[in-house]
């Protein structure tokens, strides 16, 4: 029995979208930045993995690397957790039953972007970026037999079908190549503004309806498109839902885009993928959470250190890598500005945990029920504080939301019925397990 204070308990937080080891060693990554996710009132966590360049940086089978991830995290995440999985090149393509099987992989991810632009907004080698064969590309058709790769293994598993599923990060590389290119040449733009103009919102709506319409050629049905940042984007995914009515798409945003425009996020710490917008597209983003047509709302937490973010000269964005860090903010982040929105906390919590749970067949996550886990968030709904990095567990040294203003507080996370944040502090030893989806409790 826990003595709640008279402080609101929400359902643990699913954080559906974060990156474990893509800029650092995945066995320290794991362990901070879970701290971090306690923090956040995030119990549960599912982190992105692919071969190539970054996270473990090296290419091969996922039945000879993903046994490496799992070692390198076992016993050490403060929260439970799982992967999604990025299928890069063709071996890949005859792993998906594999994946789901034998490792309780069931959600895969394509970045639409990757085979032909730079991670970081420049051009590249990307054969080598992503270590393929000669003869390989990443591209459109490689999308496609991802697409029929994962349609065959859903009807091949007709009872678990519905939660297995294809996320996709949604930019065009040809838009992007061609608008860095006049953006710089022009120069009239710099920092977030010269990037977000660099990767233009119809970058993502071209790329929104091009992977709709893949899904609809491949016949499947269970569609994730990730991290949606602009009017134009989440326009082109309802024109889709509209125009494809059988395809269960699910549209994810991230606090960092809901809380931050390119004015008022603090510095090139804000580099990100896509990028932050102007306040317009905030604005549009909440528009679209109050009609009810966003699926969840994850962090995409990419811990990335000082040494590693910035380049030389510090203050050039072409020069930053993308991605940061976030996840310690977000259900206090969607309280904060939810509640001055006038956002219920019922549609709080199914952003956060029911809907991402039920998604990725997390069974035993996502509400506070009998015959669930008992992971919970206990929030503080009057404590007003400033976000400053130093106060976060992270081992990122800096935050896009430094100075921001929040009017919640998680005050206390716990586990599987056991604290493992208490009084503003992480406690115990790390007892996160790896979560096989789907799990193995049937939804209700």
């Amino acid at each position: 029995m826990v003595d709640g204070g008279g402080k609101l308990a929400f359902p643990g937080a699913v954080d559906a979208h974060q990156h474990w080891g893509i800029y650092g060693p995945l066995s320290e990554d794991c362990a901070t930045e879970s701290k971090a996710s306690a923090q956040g009132g995030v119990t549960t966590g599912i982190t992105y993995i692919r071969t190539g360049a970054y996270y473990m940086n090296k290419t091969g089978p996922y039945s000879d690397i993903f046994p490496e991830v799992l070692a390198a995290t076992e016993g050490r995440p403060y929260i439970d957790y799982g992967y999604h999985v990025a299928p890069i090149n063709q071996e890949h393509l005859g792993e998906i039953g594999t994946l789901i099987d034998s490792f309780g992989v069931s959600s895969f991810k394509i970045f639409m972007f990757y085979g032909a632009y730079g991670l970081h907004g420049t051009s590249g080698d990307q054969a080598k970026f992503l270590m393929l064969k000669d003869g390989e590309a990443y591209d459109v058709a490689h999308f496609e037999f991802v697409m029929r790769a994962i349609q065959a293994a859903r009807q091949q598993r007709p009872d678990i079908a519905d939660q297995i599923s294809l996320s996709l990060h949604c930019e065009t590389a040809e838009i992007m190549r061609a608008y860095t290119k006049i953006v710089k040449e022009e120069g009239k733009l710099s920092g977030l503004a010269a990037y977000s103009a660099a990767r233009p919102p119809h970058s993502e709506g071209l790329a929104v309806t091009i992977a709709s319409y893949l899904a609809y050629e491949t016949a499947l049905p269970t569609i994730n498109l990730l991290h949606l940042s602009s009017r134009k984007a989440i326009e082109a995914a309802m024109l889709m839902a509209k125009t494809f009515p059988h395809i269960d798409f699910r549209r994810e945003v991230t606090i960092g885009h809901l809380l931050a425009d390119i004015d008022t996020a603090s510095g090139l710490g804000a580099k990100v993928n896509p990028p932050i917008r102007p306040r317009e597209d905030v604005e549009a983003l909440w528009e679209h959470v109050f009609a009810g047509d966003i699926s969840w709302v994850a962090s995409d937490h990419a811990c990335c250190r000082d040494e590693v973010k910035f380049g030389d000269p510090r203050d050039d964005v072409w020069v930053a890598k993308s991605g940061f860090g976030g996840t310690e903010y977000l259900l206090p982040g969607l309280i904060s500005e939810g509640r001055k929105r006038g956002l219920p906390y019922r549609t709080i919590a199914q952003l956060v945990s029911w809907n991402p749970a039920q998604r990725f067949g997390l069974n035993t996550k996502g509400t506070i029920a009998e015959g669930y886990d008992a992971d919970l968030a206990l929030v503080d709904e009057n404590k007003t504080w400033t976000v400053h990095a130093a106060d976060s567990e992270s081992s990122q040294e800096y935050t896009p939301f430094e100075g921001f203003e929040m009017t919640a507080a998680v005050t206390d996370t716990y586990l599987r019925g056991e604290a493992i944040y208490s009084d503003g502090k992480v406690v115990g030893q790390p007892r996160g397990r790896y979560i096989r989806r789907p799990d193995a409790r049937p939804r209700p």
